[in-house]
């Protein structure tokens, strides 16, 4: 027993020495190691923060409540109509292939009805009194427009103008006082920077919904479901954003306008975290030039240009073409130089590449588009391009579509013609019984007021062409020789009407 005892005594005794020993040799070998360093972290440790204090949680509640009451809900309704037999396709339904309700017109060879079709979308006021920028595709063949605010007044509004290539369109209420968004700059624009998506998507009052910019200048292929020339830069974002939200604002943390929602990216046709906006900056141009001239005063280079993406076996055989020697990221490859474009008149050629343009990189076909959309026919701009491994500068003079600037001259004349013009509504239209036509809403201090012509004077023909939109109004007016006469008539009053007006200098 006492032996055991002993033993016990002897253990506990080995175990407490070697407890101390080991407690003093960690302790002698930790003050010499370098891990330790005058009390400070490790000198091997990586710090996350590099030094600097962690970023405090974004808070968006002063952008959200600032931006949310200028944004508003658009419904539309496009009234029920009668077209030509095989003049506008629709699908069939299988079950009424014969006897449907409005088949009848397609059976003996008649007119056939259009059913009366209502939709919602989102805009976003730009000015106190009531102009409001959305998407084309929101208000497009609308018969009638709606607008309500989020204290729930509601407004009816008209169209200024439309872009189908860019996918914009300003509409207008009559109001004042009303609250609006102020434009920022995407061009600020960072990837992962936090956003903000506002809008009423799926018939909900005003959501706002947060994601960051996951991409710049994407282009996605869908406005060329609208437009011949489709213009798209758009700005990717993982804010949800679904039906409903087309036209409404993509705003920063302080409450800037930086986009409009115009699309998503989707296998459903729902959110699936892929949204994309138009950039503001194209939004300022497109807006401005509507509300001035009433339509895009849209500039071009005269070039093509090999497309994004292309593989091994493509890029190779483009270089054999035009013998040249090009890697995918240093630019843009020109491909084509249109007679009569500005690129081939200040001296660009096949086989450049286009590496800058007024300083700003160009890499990619979207970012050369945003680039050129900020500009108008006769602006002057400087194109860095490589050729032959060497870079050269050009001065280009921007033209109108291929070879003229037409549209330059029609700018010039538009501010000699002063006053204000819009296309006629459809209930005009209808009752007066014309496809179309351009009312003066205000006269101005220009040429349309010093004339005979009254306010409200509906303008169906310029030089006896027919006219049914501002658009054709001005592409008329371009035609001329600064001299133009415009016919039209009074709604309400019986005849025709010619008036001559001079805009030249």
């Amino acid at each position: 027993m006492n032996l055991n005892f002993k033993n016990v005594l002897a253990i506990i005794g080995i175990s407490a020495c070697t407890t101390l020993l080991s407690i003093w040799g960690y302790t002698s070998w930790n003050k010499s190691s370098s891990f330790e360093n005058n009390g400070k972290l490790p000198a091997n440790y990586a710090s996350f923060t590099n030094g600097m204090t962690p970023a405090s949680t974004v808070d968006f509640t002063p952008a959200a409540n600032s931006a949310s009451p200028a944004v508003v809900h658009i419904k539309t309704k496009t009234n029920a109509k009668k077209v030509e037999n095989g003049s506008q396709a629709r699908p069939r339904n299988p079950f009424f292939d014969f006897f449907g309700d409005d088949n009848f017109g397609d059976f003996f060879g008649g007119p056939r009805m259009i059913p009366e079709q209502r939709a919602s979308g989102s805009g976003v006021l730009i000015t106190a009194d009531g102009y409001i920028v959305t998407n084309n595709h929101v208000v497009n063949g609308a018969d009638e427009i709606n607008v309500t605010l989020t204290n729930k007044k509601t407004y009816k509004a008209k169209v200024i103008g439309v872009d189908a290539s860019s996918d914009l369109a300003v509409i207008k209420v009559e109001e004042t006082g009303l609250p609006y968004l102020v434009y920022g700059n995407s061009d600020d624009v960072k990837l992962g920077q936090w956003v903000l998506a506002i809008g009423y998507p799926l018939s909900l009052d005003v959501t706002i919904t947060a994601g960051i910019i996951s991409a710049k200048n994407r282009s996605i292929d869908i406005n060329s479901r609208q437009s011949d020339k489709p213009l798209e830069s758009f700005l990717q974002t993982d804010a949800a954003v679904n039906q409903g939200n087309s036209g409404g604002a993509l705003v920063n943390t302080a409450g800037e306008l930086v986009g409009i929602n115009s699309a998503i990216m989707s296998p459903t046709g729902s959110y699936a975290g892929y949204s994309y906006a138009i950039p503001v900056n194209i939004v300022k141009k497109v807006v401005t030039d509507i509300v001035k001239f009433g339509t895009v005063q849209r500039a071009y280079l005269g070039l093509s240009y090999a497309k994004d993406g292309l593989s091994d076996e493509e890029i190779k055989k483009i270089e054999s073409e035009l013998k040249v020697k090009y890697k995918e990221g240093e630019g843009l490859l020109v491909t084509d130089v249109l007679e009569g474009g500005a690129a081939i008149a200040a001296g660009i050629k096949k086989g450049d590449i286009i590496s800058k343009l007024n300083g700003v990189a160009i890499k990619t076909a979207p970012e050369l588009q945003e680039q050129i959309s900020r500009y108008k026919p006769g602006d002057k701009i400087s194109v860095v391009v490589k050729r032959g491994g060497k870079e050269m500068s050009f001065d280009v003079v921007l033209k109108a579509k291929l070879g003229n600037s037409d549209l330059t001259k029609s700018s010039k004349m538009a501010e000699k013609l002063g006053g204000k013009l819009e296309t006629v509504d459809k209930a005009t239209a209808d009752k007066n019984d014309i496809e179309g036509g351009v009312v003066i809403k205000d006269l101005g201090n220009g040429v349309l007021g010093k004339s005979r012509v009254e306010k409200g004077f509906v303008i169906t023909s310029v030089n006896d062409e027919e006219v049914k939109t501002v658009e054709e109004f001005y592409e008329a007016v371009k035609k001329s020789n600064g001299t133009i006469k415009v016919g039209g008539f009074y709604p309400g009053y019986y005849g025709n009407y010619a008036f001559i007006l001079n805009l030249k200098d």
